[in-house]
């Protein structure tokens, strides 16, 4: 494995992504290391993304590395989808960019006959999901939403409108109910994360909560 991993980290990583991913396309669901994001032309080396997870109108998708989207998951970046670093996607979430719930019914028959961006009624919107969130599995993000940084969407919640940087929300619709910022602190208590924490602001205020709390235990 140590001979693969070296050969995955020099040039061949992309040729052995491709390679991988056509050989396990027609097996069970693998997680498959390595994904070129079109809009960069850049290859994302830590990128995971399930064999069986679907991408629409890939060219519309911005995605960095070290970005995880898991099984059976459906990314619709029909209308632009910008996944910064870091992000997880857990199993059959679905993120969407366009809607056709209104045209059916305005245009009728006549809505196959009308291009894509000329339906009335459609809803359109691009998604954005800042750094390192975690969006939990099943849950559906709709059009027009911009999720911020250090988020926690909760499984089955349903995302309709902007998340602020380092919420924990839930439900359907998704509230915030909680931030990861305090989340995170409960760890700082137990272990000091300082040297691998994602984000320098996020850190700076976890580690004033922590010294201010010890102040008032004083």
């Amino acid at each position: 494995m140590r001979v693969l991993e070296k050969m995955y980290r020099s040039r061949l990583g992309e040729l052995m992504s491709l390679c991988t991913r056509a050989v396990f396309s027609l097996a069970q669901p693998r997680m498959i290391y390595g994904y070129r994001d079109k809009p960069t032309r850049s290859f994302r080396k830590f990128t995971r993304i399930s064999s069986t997870a679907v991408i629409m109108s890939p060219e519309n998708l911005s995605i960095a590395d070290h970005v995880w989207i898991w099984h059976h998951s459906i990314i619709d970046a029909t209308e632009g989808i910008d996944i910064e670093e870091g992000v997880q996607i857990g199993a059959w979430v679905g993120i969407f960019t366009h809607g056709s719930e209104s045209a059916i019914r305005l245009l009728g028959h006549s809505f196959v006959d009308i291009k894509n961006a000329e339906r009335s009624g459609y809803t359109r919107g691009g998604v954005k999901i800042g750094k390192y969130s975690f969006i939990g599995a099943g849950s559906k993000i709709l059009p027009g939403v911009s999720i911020g940084k250090g988020c926690l969407v909760a499984a089955d919640a349903i995302v309709n409108k902007d998340v602020p940087d380092f919420s924990i929300v839930r439900g359907q619709p998704a509230k915030v109910v909680g931030s990861t910022l305090d989340l995170d602190k409960r760890h700082f208590e137990k272990e000091d994360f300082s040297g691998t924490y994602y984000d320098e602001q996020a850190l700076e205020k976890i580690l004033e909560n922590l010294k201010g709390g010890s102040s008032d235990d004083a």
